[in-house]
């Protein structure tokens, strides 16, 4: 479930995204006095409760999500006009938690750029459960107490030969009618371009690989798999992009371990994709090549509103934040009846790819 939680506000590109990017990995994410100076905004949960509940996977999460967000909003900023700064909006849900979404419009580098952190919890609505038992989840009982905490983000930037990046790291809890409490990570890394640098593929994708090895050598292949079998946009016939990784029902170890593999994938985000906006942000560009972007975004478009699993969950959470389920969305994008690049173009070089996902590394 890409929570993006989305509407919960857990995506941000949904649930629907604390140092410097290049802050240190090994500090310990919370201490008995955590620091959140340097967060986005403060945290949702209470740092009385932060502090109390150091050691509980909900707080851990929590404190981990918001470094990410301001680690990757920093970066963005760095690539940004100077004086085009990230908007923060702290919100609360009646229901139970809030989030802080951040945003950067009609920036120089961004066309616009949201990194969402969602830190909610109240009762499971029946389609919410429903959906989760369609995907194999053993659930007991109809209305059941969760806790989502998750960050989301998708990129959306000026220039066509800068491609765009989504991220969504989640965790989930469900305490089901007889007292046993279910929980499992998911997330994802995934690039679309909208003009095929295999290089850059590359490197996006080792980086990727190298979270994943430090853990298991199966994740990268496993998940780089399944992400091609997600993000497929099936009435088009083909991928949302170049793929990256994704699971979801993440649980088959322990909470800290599986907490340690979603921290190194979502501390990966910045490797992977900044120095790609660095490389590109000045390329020259055609009208063209613009317009291609902005049929490409349509694609995108698509996916989000038809398949997105976290896009649906949030439509089905009382509170839902609708703009924080649909900042995935872009500013600008077309359709075009019919269209179809000519034979032998780079347009037709990236669709032939997206119809045929290969292997990078």
């Amino acid at each position: 479930m890409l929570v993006r939680f989305a509407g919960l506000g857990l995506g941000a590109a949904t649930l629907t995204t604390v140092a410097a990017a290049s802050g240190n990995s090994n500090v310990d994410v919370l201490t008995s006095s955590p620091d959140v100076s340097s967060f986005m905004a403060e945290p949702v949960t209470p740092l009385s409760t932060l502090v109390k509940d150091k050691d509980d996977m909900k707080v851990k999460m929590e404190m981990l999500i918001m470094k990410i967000q301001a680690d990757f909003c920093r970066a963005l900023e760095n690539e940004e006009d100077p004086s085009k700064k990230f908007i923060v909006d702290r919100w609360t849900r009646a229901e139970g938690g809030g989030g802080v979404t951040c945003v950067i419009q009609n920036g120089k580098t961004f066309e616009k750029a949201g990194v969402n952190v969602s830190v909610v919890h109240g009762i499971l609505p029946v389609d919410a459960v429903r959906q989760m038992k369609a995907r194999g989840k053993e659930l007991i009982g109809k209305e059941l107490p969760f806790f989502a905490a998750g960050i989301s983000s998708v990129i959306h930037p000026s220039n066509p030969h800068v491609p765009t990046v989504h991220f969504n790291y989640r965790y989930f809890e469900v305490t089901q009618e007889n007292g046993e409490k279910m929980w499992w990570f998911g997330g994802g890394t995934d690039l679309t371009p909208y003009y095929l640098v295999e290089e850059d593929v590359r490197h996006f994708h080792s980086t990727l690989k190298n979270a994943c090895d430090q853990h298991d050598a199966g994740y990268y292949p496993k998940f780089k798999k399944w992400c091609d079998e997600y993000f497929l946009v099936s009435h088009r016939n083909e991928c949302r992009g170049v793929g990256g990784i994704f699971f979801d029902d993440f649980e088959m170890h322990s909470q800290e371990d599986c907490f340690k593999f979603v921290k190194s994938c979502a501390e990966s985000v910045i490797p992977s994709y900044v120095p790609l906006v660095k490389k590109h942000r000045n390329d020259p560009y055609t009208s063209a090549e613009r317009d291609w972007q902005l049929l490409r975004r349509g694609r995108y478009v698509e996916f989000n509103l038809v398949y997105d699993r976290g896009t649906k969950f949030g439509l089905y959470t009382p509170g839902a934040r609708i703009e924080s389920i649909l900042m995935s969305l872009p500013v600008y994008a077309k359709w075009e009846y019919m269209h179809s690049p000519s034979d032998g173009t780079p347009e037709a070089k990236l669709t032939e790819i997206l119809k045929n996902p290969k292997e990078w590394i």
